[in-house]
């Protein structure tokens, strides 16, 4: 018997006035001039990725407190002639507590469980610092 991948449903609204609000019932969202759907784009890599790296810390029972920056660059794509991000990166900067064995691998697990990530055409760049170490 096949085992079903759990599924997980998430909806925006707009108004007339462009007004977006999510149905988790959160603040709505200000203009558009001061949340662009790219600074959206961004913020939701930056946020799914903590979100994984917190869910796979926390399997391993390590505490963690994070931040991190996204920034990223749009133009046409060379290869169909379209507006995209062609270049994303995300510095992160996390403790964890204790410091796990293997910090790579559970990176690793942060970067590919970001469902964000996986969704854009273009890999995104990780730079991470962890208890206050670069890691290459």
């Amino acid at each position: 018997m096949a085992v079903r991948a759990r599924t997980f449903t998430y909806a925006v609204s707009l108004d007339r006035d462009w007004t977006a609000t999510s149905d988790a019932g959160a603040v709505p969202l200000p203009t558009e001039e001061a949340w662009t759907p790219e600074h959206l784009v961004l913020a939701g890599l930056a946020r799914c990725t903590l979100t994984s790296l917190r869910y796979h810390a926390e399997l391993m029972g390590l505490g963690l407190r994070a931040s991190a920056e996204a920034n990223g660059r749009v133009t046409k794509r060379e290869s169909d002639g379209r507006y995209a991000f062609v270049e994303v990166d995300v510095d992160l900067d996390a403790t964890l507590e204790p410091a796990p064995a293997d910090v790579r691998e559970l990176l690793a697990k942060a970067e590919r469980d970001c469902f964000v990530g996986a969704s854009l055409t273009v890999t995104p760049r990780y730079r991470w610092t962890v208890n206050g170490e670069q890691i290459a």
